[in-house]
């Protein structure tokens, strides 16, 4: 009878997962993950790659190893929010200071306002008038070559791996690879590398994608020499002269990373530390800036007081965002003006306490993203994040590799005179933002919340969280957020008490109640304990902290 049943079960498995599996993927009750600790921990949003990031800690490698690692994993794993053609961004604590990188590339030299303007009405989502300079496989080498103790090849091998041998794709992964299949119907390549069959990979199902394993093992290699100035680059060229496209030879080998000193605001005796523009990370340290004046410790967690404060800095902090950051070479102002005391005094009280305002920006003097953190037994801590933009990016998949092209060309202004207009040889306005947090000098938390717009936002509510309500930074990722929208309008996310909506929409602000996934981001975090680390994972993505 054992024998016949053993039997049984072999065969089941040998059937297959479509067979096998008579369930759905959905979790209909509340979930709160644990927080792990331990001395060395990975967190992010796909659980492989970060197992990919304890592998290398195994091997003695240190953080920036584990970062490695993991990023490259999740080309792989997650490739619904980032890849190979994607650009990134990191804040590294070395033990002893902070060091700020950026890896976003420019534009093709040959982009024009004149060219965009007569043929767009706004700025494009999809296609070669998107794609900038991939900047993602230099922050790897950069951050390897200055940082790294174990071998950069090493580092590929649990993403060459999932790419040869296969992953079995997991349920938020899947259910936005679904959402892609309609949006990137129009590229034949796209649907060829990554539409099996034609059909996107469910959850629960094997996906696996030689061509990318291939391509993964000459950047290992090369030490990315083959990206920007090889054998991969002239895909690239080849493909966008075939396709029109105007990336060039040059383009590609002139792309250089920057090594940054992150900008920071003090709050309630804690530094939030972001990096400078061109991204967005300044909108959180202006929110911030604004909320310090009215003390929302006062209000209490979750309350109509609080929250109505919070939208109306965030919607303020958003304004000068959007009006002044862009490549800092093109910048009207001086960003740190943005930060300054007397800006910030002049801000704080636009803000009506009982009514919801507009959106304006102010007049200073002149002057779908994948995140991962990992800290090891040494001290050293990195903050990293990595994206396309919106979901594959621009939709063009350079033939026979596996490298899908971001789509950040699409954050630059059509407005004429605008610091952040469209231009050749430059970067956009980036939304990707790593976050850290140091307290008289010393590390205290390392995360990130990924998502467009969403990051500032959930940057700010992760703070007021943990150091204002000390909620423990689990809690901090479960909790319900808010999303502010256009106009007076806010999306939240079930979960916060129907009086308080009902508070808030008495004070002017137009409340969209939603349970999409896609709005409130992803967060993962690591704080700093007396000995070791607390790791904290969002429940609203695929991934784990994982550590030991």
């Amino acid at each position: 009878m054992l024998g016949l049943e053993y039997c049984k079960l072999t065969v089941m498995f040998i059937l297959g997962v479509g067979d096998l599996v008579d369930f759905g993927w959905d979790f209909p009750y509340p979930s709160v993950r644990m927080p792990v600790m331990a001395g060395n921990i990975v967190a992010t949003s796909q659980p492989l790659a970060a197992q990919a990031g304890i592998e290398m800690l195994w091997r003695g490698g240190n953080a920036v190893d584990a970062a490695i690692a993991t990023a490259v994993a999740l080309t792989v794993v997650e490739p619904t929010s980032n890849g190979i053609g994607g650009d990134a961004f990191a804040i590294v604590w070395d033990t002893k200071r902070l060091h700020g990188l950026n890896a976003s590339g420019k534009s093709p030299a040959a982009w024009s306002f004149e060219y965009f303007s007569k043929k767009y009405s706004s700025m494009p989502m999809l296609g070669w008038d998107t794609v900038t300079v991939p900047g993602v496989v230099s922050s790897w080498v950069e951050l390897s070559n200055r940082f790294g103790k174990l071998p950069f090849a090493d580092l590929f091998e649990p993403a060459v791996r999932y790419a040869y041998d296969g992953f079995i794709v997991s349920p938020f992964t899947a259910r936005r690879w679904e959402l892609a299949a309609d949006i990137y119907k129009d590229f034949p390549e796209f649907a060829r590398a990554f539409l099996p069959g034609g059909k996107p990979p469910k959850a629960g199902e094997r996906f696996e994608f030689k061509e990318q394993a291939k391509t993964l093992e000459m950047i290992a290699e090369t030490k990315g020499e083959a990206f920007y100035r090889g054998v991969l680059a002239e895909k690239i060229v080849e493909h966008a002269k075939a396709t029109g496209g105007m990336i060039t030879e040059e383009d590609l080998a002139l792309h250089e990373v920057e090594w940054v000193e992150p900008i920071c605001i003090d709050y309630h005796g804690f530094t939030l530390h972001e990096l400078p523009p061109n991204g967005q990370g300044i909108a959180a340290l202006i929110a911030l800036g604004i909320l310090d004046r009215w003390d929302v410790r006062d209000y209490g967690v979750d309350t109509g007081d609080s929250l109505h404060l919070q939208i109306e800095a965030m919607k303020l902090a958003f304004a000068d965002t959007y009006r002044y950051i862009s490549d800092p070479r093109t910048m009207e102002v001086d960003f740190r003006e943005l930060l300054s005391s007397e800006y910030l005094d002049m801000r704080s009280k636009l803000i009506d306490s009982k009514r919801a305002g507009d959106s304006t920006y102010g007049t200073p003097k002149p002057g779908g993203t994948v995140y991962l953190t990992v800290a090891d037994r040494s001290g050293m801590m990195v903050s990293f994040i990595q994206s396309n933009f919106m979901g594959f990016g621009s939709g063009i998949v350079i033939p026979g590799t596996g490298i899908s092209m971001q789509n950040r060309g699409h954050g630059f202004s059509l407005e004429k005179g605008h610091p952040n207009q469209v231009d050749g040889g430059k970067k956009p306005f980036h939304t990707i933002i790593p976050a850290f947090v140091t307290k008289n000098g010393l590390p205290v938390m390392s995360f990130g919340v990924m998502g467009g717009p969403m990051q500032p936002q959930g940057h700010v509510q992760v703070m007021l969280r943990v150091f204002d309500f000390h909620q423990n930074p689990q809690a901090a990722c479960d909790a319900p957020r808010w999303r502010v929208l256009e106009g007076r309008k806010v999306a939240v996310e079930p979960g916060f008490k129907p009086e308080v909506l009902d508070d808030l929409k008495m004070r002017g602000h137009e409340i969209v109640v939603t349970d999409d996934f896609l709005m409130f981001g992803g967060a993962q975090a690591i704080y700093r304990l007396s000995d070791g680390y607390l790791g904290a994972s969002d429940p609203r993505k695929d991934g784990q902290a994982v550590g030991f």
